[in-house]
């Protein structure tokens, strides 16, 4: 398991620069195993030294590309895919693990496609306000799968909110509900950013 600051969404990238000795010797057992890990939130604490508090509900990262770095330094990049819950976390030894449970996604229902549309203009508008007022943005129109449910997840990754908001999206198991949840967070940035930029 690897406790980070931020949420990693299915279907997103997850760059990692891989120091600690402990996360070095978890990606070589990693490269030896499967390929994947669990990244998960974290709610207190530090990413460095442990001692931290967990969310229980994550994301199964698959490896993607490695690379070594000077000073036995990893770069690491992984793409999420499904949804876990930790069921019980074991003893820190040699590095953070749990046992987990696979989480499965709802299809979803016909009005989907309808939300999926909204978020993504909402999406262009948030970015475009943040622009205005010079903050980097990214891709201000990703290329969203087919699969409402994938594009569920690729307009929470790219959206631009706090990383609790992020959490609490990505416990959602509804996605009709995620898609309403990340439309009001979407609508309340873009009122705010309007603010700022009325007011100079």
């Amino acid at each position: 398991m690897f406790p980070l600051g931020s949420v990693l969404f299915p279907g997103g990238v997850l760059p990692l620069h891989v120091f600690e000795p402990r996360y070095v010797d978890m990606i070589n057992d990693v490269l030896d195993g499967d390929q994947q890990f669990g990244v998960v939130l974290i709610e207190r604490g530090s990413e460095v030294g442990g001692g931290d508090v967990r969310f229980d509900v994550g994301t199964v990262a698959r490896m993607a590309r490695i690379g070594a770095l000077d000073d036995d330094r990893l770069f690491v990049v992984a793409v999420g895919a499904g949804r876990i819950r930790v069921v019980r976390w074991l003893p820190d030894d040699p590095y953070p693990r749990a046992e987990v449970v696979p989480l499965d996604d709802p299809t979803g229902n016909g009005s989907l496609g309808g939300l999926v549309t909204e978020n993504r203009k909402l999406l262009r508008k948030v970015l475009a306000l943040a622009s205005e007022l010079g903050s980097s943005v990214g891709d201000a129109d990703p290329e969203l799968p087919h699969d409402p449910v994938a594009a569920s997840w690729e307009l929470c990754s790219a959206a631009p909110v706090e990383q609790l908001d992020r959490q609490r999206l990505l416990e959602t198991d509804d996605p009709s509900q995620r898609l309403t949840a990340l439309r009001e967070l979407l609508e309340d940035s873009a009122a705010t950013l309007q603010l700022r930029l009325e007011r100079g």
